[in-house]
């Protein structure tokens, strides 16, 4: 079983996560909203309160992916004053 579950959840703002959330499970945001959270009851509650949609590791991972790419393009696409003030977004690779 994995230590992780994987899913997409739309961020609401303050008080999508709480501290007592951090404190009950391992929880973190990624492009694309794209959540990695403990697998425990605690965290697949959470998911579920969130009206999270579980996703595969493979499946999250091609979601950032996508996310982070079009980002890259948009920065490319800046001419290089632009891109002084902007680092370019890097790859990511889910836990």
């Amino acid at each position: 079983m994995s230590s992780y579950i994987y899913g997409t959840a739309t961020n609401t703002g303050k008080g999508f996560f709480t501290a007592q959330d951090r404190s009950d499970f391992y929880i973190s945001g990624y492009p694309a909203n794209v959540w990695v959270i403990e697998n425990n009851k605690k965290g697949a509650v959470w998911l579920a309160s969130k009206n999270g949609i579980t996703k595969t590791k493979t499946e999250a991972q091609a979601i950032v992916n996508a996310e982070v790419t079009a980002k890259q393009t948009a920065w490319d696409a800046l001419d290089d004053d632009e891109k002084l003030a902007l680092s370019r977004p890097e790859n990511i690779t889910l836990p």
